[in-house]
Order: C-alpha cells, then structure tokens, then sequence
C-alpha cells in the first residue's frame, strides 16, 4: 500500500465509471493510477479524483501500474471552475507539467509551485498574467533551465538600463555590448523586467509571488517567459492558444 499526496492534471475517461488520472506527487513524480469506479455517483473517491484536486491518495503497485485503493480530498480548487480563463489557464499549467514532470522525479518543489500558483489563481488575489509568468519561468528553473541573469554575458553589467534577452541562449546584454553579440534572436526588455526575473527564479518560495510590476513590465515580462519556455521546451501547447483566445472574449 502506497500513501502521498498529489494533485490531478489529466483525467482520461474509461467505460462507464472507470478513469485513469495523472497525478504529480511530492516523491514519485507524475505517476499514472488507475481509478476503477471513480466516476461513479456517489462513489468514495469521485471528488478526490477530479481534475486539479490536492488529494491523499491510497495506492497499491501491481506489474508497474498503480491502482486506487482510496482518496481523500485535501483541496479540491472548486473556485477555478467559476471562470472559464481560469480553468483555461489552469489546463495550461496542467499540460507543461504532465509534457515536462517524468515519473521518478523529484516533485516536492514543483508541487509547491502548481499549488501556490492554484490558489492565487482560484481566489484571484494576483494577477492572471502574473501568475502565469511566475509558473514559467520558475518552472523551467526548477527543471534545469535557469537563465543567466545576474549580469551581461559580455561585460557584467548588473542593471542595465535597456537590455536584450536571447531566450535561445538563456542570457542578456546591456545595450552597449549588444551591438558585437553574436545572437541574432532577442528581445529588448527593460530593467524592471529583468529585476521581475530574478525575483521568479531566485526568491524564496515564501516571497515568490510577493512583487509588483507596471501593466507595460507586466507585458513585457508575460511575452518573454511565455518565449522562453516554449523555446527550451520544442513544444507549442493546445491549451495556451485556448487560454489566448479566451481572454481575448473577456477583455
């Protein structure tokens, strides 16, 4: 018998009352259970097996797969499903995290991240946008893609007025350097972006999500870690062309 917590990022439906559901674990990783009557109503586990539920789960391990034995719902994030941009963006997160997250890796900080990130989402004391940028960026430092931001890549100028970030090669350079760089892709970004930056990757889990930022910094910033991760990633997701469209009807 196996017992951790976790939270649901993918629900696949099987039969009548069966699913299975990806679940990301302080210890395990993204591990994948299979939850026989999960859909039933009524039924022990339905709630604590529901998409983005923070649940205990109660597991057995036969022939590699694991199999749910009992849940019990820590948070079920209910507040996100009273805003379609919400569940939208929500969805995104989901998707980075079951592409990026293997079984067998180490999940605790990441896990803090999805939840923290969740519960600022559900009951709307951030912004979206920012959130969303605090997801990216400090997931894909968590993951092995920290940029190097602490100074230019030529000269190591710490606070450049104007800068200009390759996303390809995870670093910047002050206007004066730039015009010599080899990177031919970048984007031109203002100090106050990159102090939000490195406030993401290198705060403290406690103060992560304590900053604030002009709405132009706070555009600046969305794009650039939005490009960052999709670059390092190879990858574009459904679910963040869901989310754009979405918020494009809202606005």
């Amino acid at each position: 018998m196996i017992i951790q917590e976790g939270i649901v990022l993918r629900e696949r439906l099987v039969g009548e009352n069966d699913k299975f559901i990806d679940v990301l674990t302080k210890n395990s990783g993204i591990i994948e259970i299979s939850a026989k009557g999960a859909r039933k109503i009524g039924g022990r586990s339905g709630s604590s097996a529901q998409l983005f539920a923070y649940s205990k789960f109660c597991t057995d391990k036969r022939g590699g797969r694991y199999y749910l034995n009992s849940a019990e719902p820590i948070h079920i994030f209910y507040g996100l499903r009273s805003d379609l941009a919400k569940i939208a963006l929500a969805s995104y997160f989901s998707e980075v995290l079951t592409f990026c997250i293997d079984e067998d890796c180490g999940g605790n900080d990441i896990m803090r991240l999805i939840l923290n990130t969740l519960y600022y989402l559900e009951n709307g004391s951030r912004d979206s946008q920012l959130l969303k940028s605090v997801f990216e960026l400090r997931l894909m430092a968590e993951i092995g893609f920290m940029p190097d931001i602490v100074g230019c890549r030529m000269c190591g100028v710490y606070e450049p007025d104007i800068l200009y970030f390759s996303e390809k090669n995870s670093c910047f350079y002050c206007a004066e350097c730039f015009q010599d760089a080899v990177d031919k892709d970048y984007t031109k970004l203002k100090l106050p972006v990159l102090s939000a930056m490195r406030h993401i990757v290198l705060a403290d889990f406690s103060r992560l999500f304590n900053f604030r930022i002009s709405d132009s910094a706070m555009m600046s910033l969305a794009a650039v870690t939005e490009n960052y991760l999709i670059v390092h990633l190879e990858r574009h997701f459904q679910t963040l062309s869901y989310y754009k469209e979405i918020r494009k009807i809202y606005e």
